[in-house]
Parts: structure tokens; C-alpha cells; sequence
């Protein structure tokens, strides 16, 4: 008698149980992405993506799990792969429709930009760091891949540390190289180190063309204290080191690289978090998958502000508060920059084989935080604080 009173008032407690509430995060990605092919992700270039980003948001999903089944929130990623701008433009309408909550991207920078503005569900961009698109000052489109500006003045900042201050820059033909060599520019003058000269390089299957590819060629004639070597496509960066003509260190899409993320990071919970994600993925996390999770996570973190109904409004808001932060495991909270929605955060200086260490460089000073010595300051861009 005891136990079937039991039961009935569990069945009872159990049908007042309030539904739990479903919180749908879209995922889009570039259909049959060239940088995923299996032959070019087992070569792992610094800083290229190594599998689908939809890994790391499942993972950020798992590590929240505790959280999310305490106040009854269920996650749904709605994926999707579209082909140009006009498809994603498409398909954020369609997941805006729906209900998403927020859009995680891993697109290039034209079609993110074509699309963003014909929305207002919030949007993350993972997988694209041109800076460009953060000169958009698009209040819905946030970004926690850093910028090539980011990376360029982590390098340069860690050259003025080490005294480096004579460099000669290598860049490709790629159209992404030109505007990655602004930036290395800018970077340069910013901190006052010295450009040697700028060469371009290319890689040619024509015999005619051989020399213009010849490390020994291209670094002679030159005094110089480091090789900054911008190549997007990484293949002939990878080729650099020790072959250039002066013994001197390489940076920038080889040797030493400024990246979002290396996978023997050993400090801040890091290599827990490197371990949970290949045990899910089966694989290394690479700095675009935590791109991906930290996105997810700020997702995460702003729906679990309002669990009962979240949606895109307050998730909005809530990721552009300025006292929104986030732990990213590098040592200090991050948070959303408001003129241009660009993550704040630490750069990870690897070799590959480890990290060397971390940017911005000790003795780096701002007037409010250090983490804007990397990227464009508030004065310096054209964007305005965004409600």
C-alpha cells in the first residue's frame, strides 16, 4: 500500500513537472569546405581548422550539462551547409523564423557580411578571422575568432619584448595575403620595429618560375633579425624555417604563430579541456574549434540568465553587456568588445610543439584593459558603442 501511494504521488509530482524549455542554436557552414579535405587536414597548418566546428559546440554542450538539466534547458543544434551569400542569407532567415536563439557561422567574410544585416538573431562568427568584417559594426554579429589585426599585434608585440626590431616580410599572391600584409604592416609601425623590405613569393609548378619560390633567394641580400611570413595557403610557410638565409627565426603562418588556441597549452584547466574535446571529437582541438566552444559557451552562459524561455533578444543582450564575461581557460575572464563585438582575449604563441608563450607581451600597458593592445582600440575604429 506504501509503495503504491508512492508511486502515485511521484506520477502526480511528475505530470505538474513544468516541460522543459528548448534553446535551438543554428550552425551554418560552407558546403563542401576545401579545407576540410582529409589530404590537406592531415598536413595540420597552424591555425587552419582540423573538422567540423559543430564538435566543439557539442562539446561546450556536455561540459554545461549539470547546469542546463538543473533548470530543465534542452539544447538542439539545427546545422546547415549552404553554398554562397544568397544561401546563407536564406538560411538565417529560415533559423531566425524558427526560433534560434543564436546562429554560430563558419563562412568567409563576403558571405557573412551579405547576410548578417538581414537578421537580428545574434550571430557568432567562429571560423573567419578578416578584419574587414568586423568593420561592419554589425550590432547582432559577434566575433570570437580573433581578428588578423589580433594576431598580427601579438606577434609584433612579442618581437619588440625579444628586441627583434629588423623584419623582413614574405607574402603570397592570394588575395587574403594582401590584406593579412596591411595588417602585419600596421602591426610593425604600431610598435616601432623596422621593415627591412617586403617581397612577395610564389608557388609555381612552372620551372621558369622556380626562383620566385627559393627561400635562400628571397631572404639574401638582406640584414634582418626575423622572417614574418604571411601565407595563407601555409604551403610554402611550412617550408621556411631553417632555410632562409641568415640563421634567424621565422614567424608568423610558420615557426612561431600567434593563434587563439594550441592543443599543449598546459596552464588555466587547459589540457582538460584539450582532453574532453578529443575525446568527443577524436581529434586535436585546433584554434577555430575554440573558437567554436567559447561561442557556444556565451550562448550557453547568456540563456542560462533567463532558462524558462530563452530567446534571441536575451541573448543579445545579455552577450553585449560589458559585464558579460567568460571563462575562456587562459587565465583571465574575457568579454565582448562594444564598438565592433570582437571577444577580448589572450593569444597563445606556439611552435607547433608547444606554447612559447602568451600576448599581449609582459609590459604591455592600456589605459583600461591590456587585452586592447591586440587588435583595433575603440579610438581607432570606426565603430561606435552598439546598443
Amino acid at each position: 500500500m506504501i509503495e503504491r501511494a508512492w508511486l502515485f504521488a511521484l506520477a502526480l509530482g511528475c505530470a505538474g513537472a513544468a516541460p522543459a524549455a528548448q534553446l535551438t542554436i543554428g550552425v551554418l557552414s560552407r558546403a563542401d569546405d576545401e579545407r576540410l579535405d582529409a589530404k590537406r587536414v592531415e598536413l595540420a597548418y597552424p591555425g587552419h581548422p582540423g573538422g567540423p566546428l559543430l564538435q566543439a559546440a557539442e562539446t561546450a554542450v556536455q561540459e554545461t550539462r549539470f547546469e542546463l538539466d538543473a533548470v530543465k534547458l534542452q539544447v538542439k543544434f539545427d546545422a546547415a551547409q549552404v553554398h554562397d551569400a544568397a544561401e546563407a542569407r536564406a538560411a538565417l532567415l529560415k533559423l531566425e523564423k524558427s526560433g534560434a536563439a543564436a546562429v554560430l557561422l563558419d563562412l568567409p567574410a563576403a558571405w557573412v557580411g551579405a547576410a548578417a544585416a538581414a537578421v537580428k538573431v545574434p550571430l557568432l562568427n567562429a571560423g573567419e578571422a578578416a578584419d574587414a568584417l568586423r568593420l561592419g559594426c554589425v550590432a547582432n554579429l559577434f566575433h570570437t575568432l580573433p581578428s588578423e589585426r589580433m594576431r598580427a599585434d601579438a606577434l609584433a608585440q612579442t618581437l619588440t619584448a625579444r628586441r627583434w626590431s629588423r623584419v623582413l616580410v614574405l607574402y603570397g599572391a592570394q588575395p587574403e595575403d594582401a590584406a593579412r600584409l596591411a595588417q602585419a604592416q600596421a602591426a610593425i609601425k604600431r610598435y616601432g620595429l623596422k621593415p627591412v623590405a617586403a617581397k612577395p613569393f610564389k608557388l609555381s609548378a612552372d620551372p621558369r618560375e622556380r626562383d620566385l619560390a627559393n627561400p635562400l633567394l628571397l631572404t639574401g641580400n638582406a640584414d634582418y633579425d626575423v622572417v614574418w611570413v604571411i601565407d595563407s595557403d601555409a604551403e610554402f610557410a611550412r617550408s621556411l624555417p631553417y632555410r632562409t638565409a641568415l640563421p634567424r627565426p621565422v614567424v608568423g603562418d610558420a615557426g612561431l604563430v600567434a593563434l587563439a588556441w594550441a592543443p599543449h597549452f598546459e596552464r588555466y584547466g587547459a589540457p582538460q579541456l584539450a582532453r574532453r574535446f578529443t575525446r568527443e571529437a577524436k581529434r586535436e582541438m585546433t584554434a577555430p574549434d575554440w573558437a567554436a566552444w567559447i561561442a557556444t559557451k556565451a550562448v550557453l552562459q547568456a540563456a542560462l540568465e533567463a532558462p524558462s524561455a530563452p530567446n534571441a533578444a536575451q541573448v543579445q543582450r545579455a552577450l553585449a553587456r560589458p559585464d558579460f564575461t567568460l571563462d575562456g581557460f587562459k587565465g583571465v575572464r574575457l568579454s565582448f568588445r562594444i564598438w565592433d563585438r570582437q571577444l577580448r582575449q589572450p593569444l597563445l604563441l606556439t611552435d607547433g610543439q608547444g606554447v612559447i608563450g602568451t600576448a599581449p607581451a609582459d609590459g604591455m600597458l592600456h589605459p583600461r584593459n591590456a587585452l586592447d593592445t591586440l587588435g583595433l582600440d575603440a579610438p581607432e575604429s570606426a565603430c561606435k558603442a552598439a546598443s
